[in-house]
């Protein structure tokens, strides 16, 4: 852990009030929602359970989490106001991990849960529990109130909290496989039962699921989305890139594509209409409308800001593009494009618009793919920009989508993400947690 990341410890966030960037209270925390994991790792925290003015509980990502500091929560000003529904592998901190008997892993002594702390990970948006505090001996009763040392350890120095090492479930598969690449983690559900993808998808969060999605076949995806409410399917929608997700809901139905869409926030579903207007091997099919946009008079140290945002993807993370307000796609004028190495090397106050790499013509959004595959190849691209007819920049085609494009439809069957004794170690989990009933 950073020495500079604050700790801090859940019973303060209690009944806390969360802001919008405006300043104008949305609601009050009212519990942590986290991630068990296998062993004695410490759990991750996904986000909190803001109650709104109207009393409903919604769920708040931490990546949406700005700041937590004199006993406020600030957050980004995105919110889905859709109820909370908690799922099988999440915790509850307040309701389910506080007042737990546990054992220390040292002395096998008796402890009590008192409270936990959180801190977030060093140059990442994630946050961890990482602290336990407790008392020593039997809790106490109505009339006797307990007594005993206190204590405050790490995550690790105590048993009883987490997943069991040999445990089955979607919860214990989730765990075992945090650490992939969403691209691995799709080749395992893959492979899984049509019964066991569909559990395992309904126990991954939002953001993991919209990642996986985007690396499974259409046939994988269709039917992962199909079992999912309609609320929640829409709220993944919205957490996939645009252009994958305007993919995705070309292969529906009709109506059950207009039926989602109209569930999506309305910016995010103007964007994906907006993609799906365009043939799907065009430039315009492939772009995603979410690349790094500045105005001319931004400086680089805003640029590299912009480039450092851990959600981008290394290929959309390539290069800015400068634009005459508005800042978001469609722009208005389409300047020119700077490379991250361009950045690197000039002064942090250097405006992006005395820097601009404006030789290189922009895609038209009708463009046909081996157009654009071309294009990537003579320029030696990982990103280009996609400009209309009237100079506004509509989005940005990056290299891994012209080759999701490009190579054969069945190329997602080729084993190369995990070795052999993986694969199976998967198959042999998931296969027991089914008969289960997981």
């Amino acid at each position: 852990m950073s020495a500079g990341a604050p700790r801090i410890f859940v019973s303060h966030l209690a009944g806390i009030a969360v802001f919008d960037p405006n300043g104008d209270q949305v609601g009050r925390v009212r519990d942590l929602v986290a991630m068990l994991r296998v062993g004695s790792r410490p759990p991750r925290l996904l986000g909190l359970v803001v109650e709104l003015s109207t009393r409903r509980r919604i769920f708040l990502p931490m990546t949406r989490v700005t700041g937590i500091e004199s006993g406020q929560v600030i957050t980004t000003g995105v919110l889905n106001v859709r109820r909370f529904e908690q799922r099988p592998t999440e915790r509850l901190v307040l309701g389910e991990l506080l007042d737990r008997r546990l054992r220390l892993v040292e002395t096998g002594e008796e402890v009590t849960v008192l409270d936990v702390s959180v801190q977030r990970l060093p140059a990442r948006r994630d946050w961890e529990i990482d602290r336990v505090f407790v008392r020593k001996g039997r809790a106490g009763s109505a009339f006797r109130r307990a007594k005993g040392e206190t204590l405050t350890v790490e995550w690790s120095a105590v048993t009883g909290f987490s997943v069991e090492e040999h445990g089955q479930g979607a919860e214990n598969l989730l765990a075992t496989f945090e650490q992939l690449r969403p691209a691995d983690l799709a080749n395992v559900l893959h492979h899984l039962s049509s019964k066991r993808r569909a559990e395992v998808a309904a126990a991954l969060d939002d953001d993991r699921l919209a990642d996986v999605l985007e690396e499974l076949p259409e046939d994988d995806q269709i039917e992962i989305l199909g079992k999912l409410k309609e609320e929640r399917a829409a709220d993944v929608l919205e957490a996939m890139d645009p252009d994958d997700a305007a993919d995705l809901l070309g292969e529906l139905p009709e109506e059950d594509k207009e039926r989602l869409l109209a569930l999506m926030r309305p910016d995010d579903a103007a964007d994906v209409r907006r993609l799906m207007a365009y043939e799907e091997r065009t430039a315009g099919g492939l772009m995603t409308t979410e690349p790094i946009v500045l105005r001319p008079d931004a400086t680089v140290a805003d640029a590299l800001a912009r480039v450092r945002e851990p959600d981008l993807s290394p290929a959309l993370a390539a290069q800015v593009y400068v634009c005459r307000p508005p800042d978001e796609t469609p722009t208005g004028k389409y300047l020119g494009a700077v490379h991250f190495q361009r950045l690197l090397r000039d002064p942090p106050y250097t405006l992006v618009g005395s820097m601009l790499d404006d030789d290189l013509q922009p895609l038209d959004p009708k463009a046909e793919l081996p157009v654009v595959a071309g294009f990537f190849a003579t320029y030696d691209m990982v990103a280009a920009p996609v400009v209309d007819e009237s100079g506004s920049l509509l989005g940005a085609v990056t290299v891994d989508d012209v080759l999701d494009h490009m190579l054969p439809e069945d190329w997602r069957e080729t084993e190369f993400h995990l070795d052999e004794d993986a694969s199976e170690g998967a198959e042999n989990t998931s296969d027991e947690g089914a008969a289960h009933g997981s």
